[in-house]
């Protein structure tokens, strides 16, 4: 157990006698969870109670406190997790003990991704569950469901303003068929991803609803002041994020208060630093972890703690809630993993990956330079990236992506663009110009997201195969489809597609007549199943063949390919701006990976590849391909070769 001297020590500089000493909190959990004490399950926990409560303790601590409640709060926060523990599927516990402690499971090099919304892709999740035999064709692993519980109707930000944690959205199904659904998955070696949407709810949650009538408890749960003044004084440091939505932070409430909306009117900030926000939104995360959910999505984590004369964005408190959160979960549901959703600068994002905080991060940069190199024909700023910012802790991993169900947005950092003689605020407005095909030679047919002419940003939206042009039938847009995706499969992490992509689905201009789409472009590329374009994936002859066979084969050589497992890479100069290198080493081995931007054959020399043997293996046609006089990559094109050191 636990002893109070190692809690005295947790606690910093908090007095002795200030806090139950570890086995007295532990005791009391249990008895107030009605859990005997001696049952298997009971010494389980305790044996993780004995490795993470300190670390709760700490930082519980560090963040409440201050406040003379705070050991009430602990308490309470321990029974949670006790009851939580008790209640927890028997699958999932040998599920807990199976990934105990490892990470080899989310980093292997046979994980793919794929996300969609269940009601655009498969009505309900019914007709998700029939896709599962899909799902093993195409070879996935990971499936994220886009936010299917209660939200408001039609304005919800894409489900993103939750009105519960609990209650699935009724068209889509049921709480019970989506634990059927995570079971299923589960049985067919497919991991479950849902969003936890933990910086804020909407304005229809039962907190918002208590909160606008002037209930005092859970007028707290939100950021609520009586005038201008807070608001006022807050805004001289904060950004806007929609400013197409309202302007500012707040927004004004019918009894003249203010509420803190970071983005949209209907989704209210929770304010976390009421330690019984933090309990509440424990005691959701548990829920849905217990319904068999492998990985949540930590939506908007840079936001999630707000200071007075700071842009109330990736504070360090953020990283300390993040860092609680987890201990709750090594507790109550050990095998349960976070993943950040960061779109901010490259070194904030870097920030939140760590074994303790985010395991598994969203890539934004990779994700919008593989575009930027696309435009511009050259991968300065990708490799560079690629040399710099790619590699993360042990025990993490990337989700790389090509596109996903929000917006492109040019996150590069202007310092690293000014290395290279690029003026950052100059080159996003030429991205912008160029993805919405108004640039002479623009192969792209993309549509503007939250265009703001008063600050010159301006994001993106669109398909892949409409960025990549396939709208006009060229025959370079397929091969940009699988050039962007043979970078996302191959530096290292998992590849993650929005389902559509494989088949080369393309934009959807009828958005706006939807309700409640017409204001939020990003709908654009979130198209209804594409029927007839998957009814022609087998046909390579079909650019929706190319597409899916191309893609299909990657998957192939990758789970084939041991050294494309983890995230670790090593750079490669190819001395052609139009063309990525990097390396992937295993025992040794190295994959060497080629990548073509340019519209042109281009020539890898002989000198630049003298490092290596003169003989490689080709990992698409398997045979063994000379490179000791160089080679020729065609345009938009990707070679993925097995070397060894020269001599």
């Amino acid at each position: 157990m636990v002893e109070s001297a190692s809690l005295d020590q947790a606690s910093g500089d908090q007095a002795p006698g200030d806090h139950l000493p570890g086995h007295q909190l532990l005791s009391v959990a249990a008895e107030r969870a009605g859990i005997r004490l001696g049952d298997p399950d009971w010494t389980d926990y305790e044996r993780r109670f004995d490795r993470h409560f300190p670390d709760l303790f700490r930082l519980f601590h560090q963040l409440y406190g201050s406040r003379p409640d705070w050991q009430e709060h602990l308490t309470s926060l321990l029974v949670e997790t006790a009851r939580s523990w008790k209640d927890r599927p028997a699958d999932l516990k040998v599920l807990d003990a199976e990934r105990d402690g490892t990470s080899d499971w989310f980093q292997s090099n046979r994980m793919l991704g794929g996300v969609c919304y269940v009601d655009r892709y498969a009505a309900d999740l019914e007709g998700v569950r029939a896709r599962i035999p899909y799902f093993k064709e195409l070879g996935l692993t990971y499936l994220h469901l886009m936010p299917l519980f209660l939200a408001p109707e039609p304005l919800s930000d894409g489900g993103y303003a939750v009105s519960s944690y609990r209650e699935v959205n009724p068209k889509l199904g049921t709480t019970e068929q989506l634990r059927e659904l995570a079971a299923e998955l589960r049985a067919n070696g497919i991991s479950l991803v849902v969003d936890f949407i933990f910086n804020h709810t909407s304005n229809e949650h039962e907190w918002a609803r208590k909160a606008a009538e002037g209930d005092p408890r859970y007028s707290d749960y939100y950021w609520i002041f009586p005038d201008r003044a807070m608001p006022d004084a807050y805004e001289q440091n904060v950004r806007e994020i929609f400013p197409e939505d309202h302007p500012g932070s707040f927004v004004e409430l019918p009894d003249g208060r203010w509420v803190w909306a970071t983005f949209h009117t209907f989704q209210w900030d929770l304010n976390y630093s009421n330690p019984e926000v933090f309990r509440a939104m424990a005691g959701e995360m548990l829920f849905l972890a217990n319904l068999g959910v492998d990985i949540l999505r930590m939506d908007a984590v840079a936001f999630i703690w707000k200071q007075l004369g700071t842009s109330c964005e990736n504070l360090p408190e953020a990283h300390t809630l993040l860092q609680a959160f987890n201990a709750v979960c090594r507790l109550a549901a050990p095998s349960l993993l976070f993943k950040s959703e960061a779109i901010v600068h490259p070194d904030e994002v870097a920030l939140y990956i760590d074994p303790a905080e985010c395991q598994l991060s969203y890539n934004p940069l990779q994700m919008a330079l593989i575009w930027e190199a696309m435009a511009t024909r050259n991968v300065s700023l990708l490799a560079q990236a690629l040399e710099r910012r790619h590699n993360i802790p042990d025990g993490t991993t990337w989700v790389n992506y090509v596109r996903s169900h929000d917006d492109i947005g040019w996150t590069f950092a202007d310092e690293d663009a000014a290395e290279l003689g690029i003026n950052g605020f100059d080159h996003r407005r030429f991205l912008n110009s160029f993805y919405v095909n108004r640039f002479p030679g623009s192969f792209a047919q993309g549509v503007p997201f939250q265009d703001n002419p008063r600050t010159g940003d301006c994001r993106i939206s669109g398909t892949t195969a409409s960025l990549c042009g396939l709208e006009d039938g060229s025959p370079e847009a397929i091969r940009r489809i699988l050039l962007a995706h043979s970078v996302a499969f191959s530096t290292g992490g998992i590849p993650l597609l929005y389902l559509g992509d494989e088949v080369g689905q393309l934009n959807d201009y009828q958005y706006a007549m939807e309700d409640g789409h017409e204001a939020d472009s990003r709908w654009v590329h979130r198209p209804q199943f594409p029927a007839e374009r998957y009814a022609k994936r087998t046909d390579p002859a079909t650019p929706e063949g190319a597409v899916f066979e191309g893609l299909r084969r990657m998957t192939a050589v990758r789970s084939g390919t041991p050294e494309l497992a983890g995230t670790r890479l090593l750079p490669f100069a190819t001395n052609n701006r139009g063309v990525l290198g990097y390396q992937r080493p295993g025992e040794g081995t190295r994959i060497l990976a080629l990548a073509n931007f340019s519209d042109d054959p281009q020539v890898v020399s002989a000198e630049t590849l003298s490092g290596f043997a003169a003989e490689a293996l080709d990992l698409f046609s398997g045979t063994t391909v000379r490179i000791d006089e160089g080679i020729v990559l065609r345009p938009q094109d990707y070679a993925w070769l097995r070397v060894m050191p020269a001599g």
